[in-house]
């Protein structure tokens, strides 16, 4: 630059000369590190929208609720369980009244998240009220193993104009029941305006295509060009990408003064886990606000035991004392964050489809940061006593999870039960004493195991003969599709040949 070889009368170099490589050299770090993000996500940074960020239900069903009903083209939901409750129906009359107008309304909902939530009826009436409804993964006779893929995103996106992602379901447990003393699930969500949108709907095309025909091209009216002068990722995952995961992991390594995080189901890898411990060894304020209470008792002691290697390095640990924690998010140095559907666990990160909004942006990472210190005021901090052992400073019991049961938190729940046993054949790190229930109730079963196989060797047989003719007949039916599918495509040619003629 001109500016930097001007020199004052004193023979000493101007400032500008100064800045001007520290300025250089923070715009190619900032570079670097949109072009780390943008690779890890597969996610590019859309600019020119706005983000209102939603707590709880109180915020986001009203807002959902609006945008439902000023649908004007198309509504598109997909959501991991819709509950045939009063919350579902109030959703479902909201869709068909809509559908009954002629506006398209899709939704998506996953297999095993409808078990126990909403019976074949509530979805026929759907059906019958103009809304197409796609389920995703029912298990069926060529995918004996379905079961292992959810959809666990939870978003809506309407005429191309505002979109929500967000952790929560539809259903009673997120809004509570006072006169039962049973509080509201906590959990958090956002509503985009502007180009990244756009994004939101590409996200329902990749999922609805999945299940059957693509959808049909949208004419609605194009988003905005600047709705806002809010920065964001759309970063939707489907099995096997993993790429909220590299996202997870490099804000770890790239978080320089503080990072907080919000799980519902944390049960990280071992790979998680090392970012984060060295973010805290490197002086980075680490947190992670995780759920007090279970519905599965032997989960609580198991939950407890992942949090020794965070204590360690120094993250601090708090227990929500709410009836249920169920959001997902983080928030780094105030500027990044994010919020969606992805749990830290392997299940979120490999095997689900999950839909989370990436944010940068300072105002909203204020917002993010002052929500989790709110959080923080219902919450007990857990610790290591004297003789290095996991406690509660705080007498009591948080409150249990009254919402039933979770797929999530019985996944994350496997996984550390597998992490202990493991830890504990190789005598990789110490135990605390809360773990040894889980040890002993595993040897029982093992135990148990080995005793029925030495009397009834007939009862290991019969299972793998299941297993195998299942997937035996997977295959075979398998094959006969794609065979079919060869001949047919083999005579189209032929058919375009005469047509000419």
């Amino acid at each position: 630059m001109k500016g930097a070889h001007i020199e004052q009368e004193n023979g000493a170099v101007t400032s500008v000369q100064a800045d001007v490589p520290a300025l250089s050299k923070q715009r190619d770090t900032q570079s670097d590190a949109q072009r780390a993000f943008a690779r890890a996500a597969q996610a590019e940074l859309i600019e020119g929208n706005a983000v209102r960020l939603l707590k709880d239900a109180e915020e986001n069903y009203p807002a959902w609720l609006e945008a439902i009903r000023r649908a004007q083209h198309h509504i598109h939901f997909e959501s991991y369980a819709i509950h045939n409750d009063e919350i579902g129906k109030e959703f479902a009359e909201a869709l068909i009244a809509k559908a009954e107008a002629g506006v398209s309304v899709r939704v998506i909902y996953d297999w095993f998240g409808g078990l126990g939530s909403a019976s074949p009826v509530f979805w026929a009436r759907l059906r019958s009220g103009g809304v197409e409804v796609r389920c995703y993964n029912p298990p069926g006779l060529d995918s004996p193993f379905s079961w292992i893929s959810r959809d666990h995103r939870k978003m809506i996106e309407v005429d191309g104009e505002v979109g929500f992602i967000a952790g929560l379901c539809v259903g009673k447990p997120w809004v509570g029941n006072p006169e039962k003393g049973i509080a509201p699930w906590r959990d958090t969500g956002v509503e985009i305006r502007g180009a990244a949108v756009g994004e939101i709907s590409a996200a329902f095309a990749q999922v609805w295509a999945m299940l059957g025909d693509p959808l049909p091209a949208v004419h609605s009216a194009e988003p905005p060009v600047s709705a806002g002068d809010t920065q964001v990722r759309v970063v939707a995952t489907v099995p096997m990408t993993a790429g909220i995961s590299r996202v997870d992991e490099l804000v770890a390594a790239l978080a320089k003064e503080r990072l907080w995080l919000t799980d519902a189901y944390y049960a990280g890898m071992t790979s998680y886990v090392q970012a984060l411990t060295s973010a805290a060894k490197a002086g980075v304020d680490v947190r992670l606000l995780v759920p007090g209470g279970s519905d599965i008792p032997l989960l609580r002691p198991v939950s407890r035991a992942g949090y020794r290697p965070l204590l360690d390095a120094g993250i601090r640990v708090f227990e929500w004392n709410g009836s249920m924690l169920h959001a997902k998010t983080a928030v780094a140095d105030g500027k990044w964050a994010r919020v969606g559907s992805s749990n830290l666990n392997a299940w979120s990160w490999f095997g689900n489809c999950e839909l989370d909004l990436v944010v940068e942006d300072e105002r909203f990472g204020k917002e993010m940061e002052e929500m989790y210190l709110s959080d923080l005021e219902n919450a007990t901090e857990i610790v290591l006593d004297p003789r290095n052992r996991v406690r509660s400073p705080k007498h009591g019991r948080p409150v249990a999870n009254q919402g039933g049961g979770s797929a999530g938190r019985a996944v994350s729940g496997t996984l550390r039960i597998g992490r202990a046993v493991s830890a504990a054949l190789t005598n990789s790190r110490p135990f605390e004493p809360v773990e040894a229930r889980i040890l002993l109730a595993t040897a029982l079963l093992l135990f148990g195991i080995a005793t029925l196989f030495w009397f009834y060797p007939k009862v290991l047989m019969y299972p793998v003969v299941v297993l195998a003719a299942w997937l035996g007949a997977s295959l075979f039916y398998r094959s006969l599709k794609l065979y079919r599918r060869r001949f047919r495509n083999k005579k189209k040619p032929d058919k375009a040949i005469e047509s000419r003629r």
